[in-house]
């Protein structure tokens, strides 16, 4: 895959940048990517640090009609982390959603009535 050589061939991401931020200002802030390695998507993503980040992308999946169907779900960093990706259209490119969540580990699992959840 070749790249974008200019900002002009970055006009569509940044075009439904404007759109996602004009229809869903009331949505959680997500980090922002457009990049001349893929000219023709516009990638969000919800980290646990800065919101709720799986309820985060369910509101985005939602508002962003993304496919339940679509959405893989996976974890990383030695099972540390849980990550959802959903792909999806608007604006007339392809739009990335993802979400990472720290996986709770043995230790720091909530404890119910004396039993681990």
């Amino acid at each position: 895959m070749t790249g974008a050589r200019t900002l002009d061939e970055l006009a569509g991401p940044l075009r439904a940048l404007r759109l996602v931020a004009c229809d869903f200002p009331h949505l959680p802030a997500p980090n922002v990517d457009v990049t001349p390695l893929y000219p023709k998507v516009l990638r969000l993503s919800l980290h646990e640090t800065a919101c709720d980040s799986f309820a985060a992308f369910e509101q985005w999946r939602l508002a962003l009609a993304i496919e339940p169907g679509v959405v893989d779900f996976h974890v990383q960093c030695n099972g540390r982390t849980a990550v959802l990706v959903g792909h999806g259209a608007y604006g007339g490119v392809d739009i990335e959603l993802t979400a990472y969540a720290t996986v709770p580990s043995a230790d720091t699992a909530p404890v119910v009535l004396g039993v681990p959840a």
